[in-house]
C-alpha cells in the first residue's frame, strides 16, 4: 500500500500516520466489541449462561485474539509487509530473555511506584471491569494468568507495538513514535474502565509507565515475542496477586 504523493513526507505523512494509528486501534476495539456482543447474544439464545469466567474467555479470544490479530494481519497484508521481517518474530536469545526479565521487573516496579504516587496525591483511579468480574468469581483471575501469555500479551503487542508503533516510528522518528504509540495504547484501555473521567484519566496515566517499558523493550530487541512475554508476565503477576488476595485475603 503506497501513500499518496502529497503524504509521502513532511506534515502530511505525520498527520496521515496519526490518523491511521487511531483508526487501527479503533477498528481493533470496535470489531472486538461487536464480536463479543454477537457471541454473547448467540450463546444466550442457545441457553448458555454467560458466567464471569466465560465472559473473560469470550472477550480475550475475540478481542485480543481475533480482532487485534485480524486488524494487524490485514494492515500488513495491504502494505505487503512480512510479519517476520517487519514485526520481528523469533525465539528470544540470551539478550532477549534478559530483556524479558528486566522488562517485567521495571514494568512492575514502575507501576507500583505510580500507584504510591497516586495514593499519596489523593487521586482516585477508575475501577476495572475485569477486576469487578474477578471479585465476583476468583476463577476469572486464575484463568487470566495463562491467558495473559497466550492471548493478551501477543494480541495487544502485535497491534500496538508491531503495527502502530512501527508505523509511527517510521513516519515520526524513534522517540516521538514510541511515546505517541504508548499514549494510544494506554488510552485504548479507557473502554474497560468504569467511573468518572478523572479516575479514568488517572488510570490511563498509570498504564503509560508499563506501556512505555513494553515499547522500549520492543524497540531494543526488534522482536515482538519479547514485549509479548513481558506483557504476559506483568499481567499474570497482577492477576495472580489479585487471585490470592480475593481468595485468601
Amino acid at each position: 500500500m503506497e501513500l499518496p504523493a502529497p503524504l509521502r513526507g513532511g506534515p502530511g505523512r505525520v498527520a496521515f500516520t496519526l490518523v491511521l494509528a487511531v483508526v487501527l486501534a479503533a477498528l481493533g476495539l470496535g470489531i472486538g466489541a461487536l464480536l463479543v456482543r454477537g457471541a454473547a447474544f448467540g450463546l444466550g439464545e442457545l441457553g448458555v449462561e454467560i458466567t464471569p469466567a466465560r465472559a473473560i474467555l469470550l472477550s480475550t479470544v475475540l478481542l485480543q485474539g481475533v480482532a487485534f490479530g485480524g486488524v494487524s494481519l490485514v494492515y500488513l497484508r495491504l502494505r505487503n509487509l512480512s510479519v517476520r521481517e517487519w514485526v520481528g518474530v523469533e525465539f528470544p536469545d540470551l539478550r532477549g530473555w534478559l530483556t524479558v526479565a528486566s522488562g517485567w521487573i521495571v514494568a512492575f516496579l514502575g507501576a507500583m511506584t505510580m500507584v504510591f504516587v497516586v495514593v499519596f496525591t489523593g487521586l482516585d483511579p477508575a475501577a476495572n471491569q475485569t477486576s469487578e468480574l474477578g471479585t465476583a468469581d476468583p476463577l476469572v483471575f486464575a484463568l487470566l494468568v495463562p491467558i495473559s501469555f497466550l492471548l493478551i500479551g501477543p494480541g495487544e503487542e502485535l497491534l500496538f507495538r508491531g503495527v502502530i508503533q512501527n508505523a509511527m516510528v517510521e513516519s515520526l522518528g524513534r522517540w516521538p513514535g514510541i511515546v505517541l504509540a504508548t499514549l494510544l495504547f494506554a488510552a485504548a484501555h479507557v473502554f474497560s474502565l468504569t467511573g468518572p473521567l478523572t479516575g479514568r484519566a488517572t488510570t490511563i496515566g498509570l498504564l503509560f509507565v508499563p506501556g512505555l517499558v513494553l515499547a522500549v523493550t520492543y524497540d531494543y530487541t526488534g522482536n515482538i515475542v519479547v514485549p509479548s512475554l513481558v506483557h504476559g508476565a506483568y499481567n499474570a503477576t497482577l492477576f495472580g496477586l489479585a487471585f490470592f488476595s480475593t481468595v485468601f485475603g
